[in-house]
C-alpha cells in the first residue's frame, strides 16, 4: 500500500519504516492543507496519516480516488471531514488514549505556572531582578477546580487534583456516576461550575456543540479572579471573550496550550501565503498576538501531547491501525 505520512520528523519516519516493512512510505515534514501538495501522485495514495495541523477536507478527499484509510495520529478528528470520508467509504481511525497522563500533567504545569507566578519569576530573575514584589501565589490545596469533560484525560486531571487536596466539580454531557463515586467528585451544570471554581480546565472534543463553549455568553459567569486552562482545542474558547474576561477581572489569568486559529497563526512567515487565511482568521491571529503580550497568560505551542512516552504510543497505535486495516480487521474507527 502507498502510505502518505504528513507532519513527520526523522524519528517518526524511522519508527514507521521499522514497523511497516514492505509498504510504500512517503513522508512530508509539512501539514497537508491543499490537494496541490499531492499533484501528480493523487492516484497513488491508499492511506493518509495526518496530524492535527493538517486539514483533510472534502476537497482533498475527493481528489484522492484510491484513498481507503485516514489514520490520524490524534484523538480529536475535527481536522478531518468525517462525513465526506464516510460518503466515499473511507475508514477514519484515531488514537483514542495516548495522552491521558501526558496532557493532564501539562494542564497542571500551566496551573502551577499561574498559581505560583513561575513565568513572571523566571523572566524577572533572568534579568537579574530577585524582588518578590507581585509574585505571591496561592495554594491549590482546598481550592475548587472545575473539570469540563470527564473522558480519559479529564478523569486523570481529577486524580491529580485530588492528590493536591483540591475539591473537584465536573461537567459532562455523559456523566459517570461510578467515576464520581470512586474519585470523590461532583457533577454539576456548566454555569454552576464556572461560578464556583478557582480554576477551570477544558478537556472536551471540538464539535459544533462545543465550539466557543467559553464565550461572551458566559465569560461573566466565572468566579471573579478565576484561572482558565485549555489543553484541548483552541476553538473551545472565543478569544475575544477571553480578552474581555481578563480585562474585566473575571479571569486573573489563563494557561493555553492551544489557540483559536492556531493552524493559521502557528507560523508567522506562512500567514500571507496560507490558502486558508480569511479576514476573520487574521483578526483571530491579531487577538492571539494580544494574548502573547499579556503577563497574565502562559501560552505553550501545543506541546501537551509531546512526551517521549506519548509520542511512542501515538506511533504504535497508528501503525496498529494500519496493520489492522490491511488485515481486514479495522479498529479505533470514528466514522462507522
Amino acid at each position: 500500500m502507498s502510505i502518505y505520512i504528513f507532519e513527520s520528523n526523522q524519528s517518526k519516519q524511522h519508527h514507521f519504516k521499522e514497523n511497516l516493512p514492505g509498504e510504500q512510505l512517503c513522508f512530508f515534514d509539512e501539514a497537508l492543507t491543499s490537494p496541490a501538495q499531492l499533484e501528480g501522485v493523487r492516484g497513488d495514495v491508499d492511506i493518509l496519516s495526518p496530524f492535527v495541523h493538517s486539514q483533510i477536507g472534502k476537497e482533498i478527499i475527493e481528489a484522492l480516488p484510491n484513498l481507503r484509510l485516514i489514520a490520524t495520529r490524534s484523538t480529536g478528528c475535527d481536522h478531518i471531514d468525517l462525513a465526506a470520508a464516510k460518503a466515499r467509504d473511507i475508514v477514519v481511525c484515531n488514537v483514542p488514549t495516548y495522552g491521558d497522563s501526558t496532557v493532564a500533567e501539562h494542564a497542571f504545569a500551566l496551573i502551577l505556572s499561574l498559581s505560583r507566578n513561575l513565568h513572571k519569576a523566571y523572566m524577572r530573575t533572568t534579568a537579574g531582578n530577585f524582588s518578590l514584589e507581585g509574585l505571591q501565589g496561592f495554594d491549590l490545596k482546598g481550592k475548587t477546580i472545575g473539570v469540563v469533560g470527564t473522558g480519559h484525560i479529564g478523569l486523570h486531571v481529577v486524580r491529580i487534583a485530588k492528590g493536591f487536596g483540591m475539591k473537584v466539580l465536573a461537567y459532562d454531557l455523559r456523566p459517570s456516576s461510578i467515576a464520581a463515586e470512586i474519585l470523590d467528585f461532583t457533577y454539576t451544570d456548566l454555569d454552576t461550575l464556572l461560578g464556583s471554581s478557582k480554576i477551570v480546565t477544558l478537556h472536551t472534543p471540538l464539535n459544533p456543540h462545543t465550539r466557543h463553549l467559553i464565550g461572551d455568553h458566559n465569560i461573566r459567569k466565572f468566579k471573579r479572579g478565576a484561572i482558565l486552562i485549555n489543553t484541548a482545542r483552541g476553538e473551545l474558547i472565543d478569544t475575544e471573550a477571553l480578552l474581555k474576561g481578563l480585562d474585566e477581572g473575571w479571569l486573573s489569568g489563563a494557561g493555553l496550550d492551544v489557540l483559536e486559529g492556531e493552524d493559521v497563526f502557528s507560523e508567522e512567515k506562512q500567514l500571507l501565503s496560507n490558502p486558508n487565511v480569511t479576514a476573520e482568521s487574521l483578526k483571530t491571529a491579531l487577538r492571539n498576538l494580544s494574548l502573547l503580550r499579556r503577563p497574565d497568560m502562559v501560552i505553550t505551542p501545543h506541546i501537551g501531547f509531546d512526551s517521549v512516552e506519548a509520542v511512542e504510543r501515538i506511533l504504535d497505535t497508528t501503525i496498529e491501525n494500519i496493520i489492522a486495516y490491511r488485515n481486514g480487521k479495522v479498529q479505533n474507527v470514528v466514522n462507522a
